[in-house]
């Protein structure tokens, strides 16, 4: 499959069959969106996030059941980053996550692909290799989705520890703090996310826009 059908099947320029079992539609009580819904995830974020995955696996850019989901459409000071194994059903992780320090306060409202923006990326993206670099261990992450995304590498958006996202920077702030437009995690379960989460998996990063939620529903 060449590049440009893989980008046309991510943009939605693309079709996947409807009777593909990849690209099937979970069912309402399905064990995952089950074990989303008791762990937090609103069931409308899990779908939207479920058929980037099938997309992004009917494209063959990754067979791995593992889902990373982060609602930037909740507060910081929320627990918004939920690691799912789509297979077995199961909630792997649930974990605070940053935003970048230009895309807003408590609740981003701003994103961005620009280069120096210092905002967040929406849309999906897939994990690299692990390193070590200024963060300690990091994660580095391909945006999949050109216009949303796509200069997440030249960025160097990459998942990585950090002291300013604690329940302790909560308390005194009111809210985490905030990083360069990377998703930062509390440095206590960074290692135990990454290692989850590496090596080609899928992450979907959301905050809702009606445009884009309309084409999604349509594919």
């Amino acid at each position: 499959m060449t590049l440009r059908r893989l980008l046309c099947i991510l943009a939605g320029l693309g079709s996947v069959p409807t009777t593909s079992p990849v690209a099937a539609r979970p069912e309402p009580t399905s064990p995952v969106v089950q074990a989303a819904a008791a762990a937090g995830l609103r069931p409308a974020v899990l779908r939207l996030a479920l058929r980037a995955h099938a997309r992004a696996q009917a494209a063959g850019l990754t067979t791995s059941p593992v889902l990373t989901v982060i609602d930037y459409s909740l507060p910081s000071r929320m627990r918004r980053l939920w690691v799912l194994d789509v297979r077995r059903g199961r909630v792997l992780a649930r974990e605070l996550v940053a935003h970048g320090r230009n895309s807003g306060d408590d609740v981003p409202q701003r994103f961005s692909n620009r280069s120096g923006s210092l905002q967040s990326s929406l849309g999906l993206f897939l994990t690299g290799r692990m390193y070590r670099g200024k963060h300690g261990l990091s994660l580095r992450l391909r945006g999949l989705e050109p216009q949303l995304n796509g200069r997440a590498e030249k960025r160097a958006i990459v998942v990585h520890g950090a002291d300013y996202v604690s329940e302790r920077t909560i308390a005194a702030l009111g809210r985490l703090g905030r990083s360069q437009g990377c998703p930062a995690l509390d440095r206590a379960v960074a290692r135990r996310v990454i290692e989850l989460i590496r090596g080609g998996t899928a992450l979907f990063a959301y905050h809702p826009s009606a445009a884009r939620e309309s084409r999604l529903a349509a594919r």
